[in-house]
């Protein structure tokens, strides 16, 4: 599946996890409309942040301006089994979400209509984006239509990154990033989902096999705050 950007576009403003940070999120994408970049999130709008609502409607707004896309990340995909009805695992921000679209109905059948229809993961010639990791499969396949309904290894690592199936002492996965080293030359892949830079920007992993991985995720919502990098034609830039 690749992502096509009409030719007003001077680029793409890939940006991290989200989490209800609506405000950051807001200078995000009045900064891109000045640079004629188009939206491209990396999954996560929403939970654990101040302003979850708020962080929909932008996205939506986007949406429908043909102006930006996000991908399915796993408190998307939680979200909407929760507004479908089905048995969801509570906590990490998800009561406050919910809450916040009880006051605010009208965003419920539109937050659920975009959040079936976002896929797993876009490409672009030399790149690949995705809100966990890179399963080899991406690179080969279009994420599958209805992808929060699907259950496959790629997917999987698509929601979740790649996973040892033991937990850590604060009862989180324990995460693994072999799967940097297999990305093959040639190809970077933007990710969010994991918060790894301790410096307040995006962090770059170089792969054993040529190409490379950036993790745009610096916490928003977490304590951190959101980042996103520019792809223009004039290269790579941070913010």
């Amino acid at each position: 599946m690749q992502l096509e950007l009409a030719e007003k576009f001077a680029g793409i403003r890939v940006v991290g996890d989200v989490h209800g940070e609506a405000r950051q999120f807001r200078a995000a994408i009045e900064g891109a409309r000045a640079a004629d970049l188009f939206v491209l999130q990396l999954g996560d709008l929403t939970d654990r942040g101040p302003d979850d609502a708020g962080a929909l409607r932008l996205m939506l707004d986007l949406l429908d301006q043909g102006a930006g896309a996000f991908l399915l990340g796993n408190h998307d995909r939680r979200l909407l089994r929760a507004l479908m009805g089905h048995q969801v695992k509570r906590g990490h921000g998800l009561e406050e979400t919910l809450a916040a679209l009880d006051a605010a109905p009208d965003l419920i059948p539109r937050a659920a209509e975009a959040i079936s229809a976002a896929p797993a993961w876009l490409r672009r010639p030399g790149a690949l984006f995705v809100h966990g990791a890179l399963h080899p499969e991406m690179l080969l396949e279009d994420s599958p239509p209805l992808a929060y309904a699907a259950r496959t290894p790629a997917l999987a690592f698509a929601l979740y990154g790649e996973t040892s199936g033991r937990k850590l002492a604060n009862g989180m996965p324990e995460r693994l990033y072999g799967w940097v080293d297999r990305i093959p030359r040639g190809i970077t892949v933007f990710c969010g989902h994991d918060v790894l830079a301790h410096d307040g920007r995006p962090q770059l992993r170089a792969g054993a096999a040529g190409g490379r991985a950036v993790f745009v995720d610096t916490g928003a919502g977490k304590q951190g705050h959101l980042s996103w990098i520019d792809l223009t034609r004039n290269g790579e830039r941070a913010a």
